[in-house]
């Protein structure tokens, strides 16, 4: 390895607040912000960052980058929700990553201080928030032809069942 790369091992990154939401548990929590019913949260921001948060109350929706901090460890072939087949990471958005990069996008439903009410939520209570971003449609929604394995994905479920709830 040289130089350079063994400067890009490790990166640091910290937490700008926490996400609030209803679900306590891996197991029972949406899948995905569309198979979450509409459910609520809030965006806590911590105050040194909450002047970033100026315009963003002009957005429907925007993502919510975080960590998943209750993962377990990192796997790179795993079954995915969706699937009875061993699938790898990179291609499904299992929880169990490399780097345990969560992102979502949510709605926005109101912009107050340096709290953000939201709905659309599929992230566990008390997560560490890495980024918000706004969801612009012209960015980034996209027409596809394909989407890998899930174009025939066998199982329709809507809510985490246990697969990926942390390692003891």
């Amino acid at each position: 390895m040289n130089s350079q790369n063994a400067e890009l091992r490790e990166m640091r990154v910290r937490p700008i607040g926490i996400i609030r939401t209803p679900f306590q548990e891996p197991t029972g929590t949406p899948i995905q912000p569309s198979r979450s019913g509409g459910a609520k949260g809030t965006v806590e921001v911590f105050p040194e960052y909450g002047d970033g948060l100026k315009d963003l109350d002009g957005f429907e929706r925007i993502w919510l980058i975080y960590w998943f901090d209750r993962a377990p460890e990192p796997q790179l072939l795993v079954i995915p929700f969706l699937d009875d087949r061993e699938r790898g990471v990179f291609a499904t958005r299992a929880p169990s990553r490399p780097n345990a990069i969560g992102m979502s996008v949510v709605r926005l439903l109101q912009v107050a201080s340096n709290t953000l009410e939201v709905a659309d939520v599929d992230i566990l209570d008390g997560t560490p928030l890495l980024d918000i971003k706004p969801y612009v449609a012209e960015f980034d929604c996209h027409s596809v032809e394909k989407s890998g394995w899930l174009d025939h994905a066998p199982l329709r479920r809507s809510v985490a069942d246990g697969r990926f709830d942390s390692l003891p």
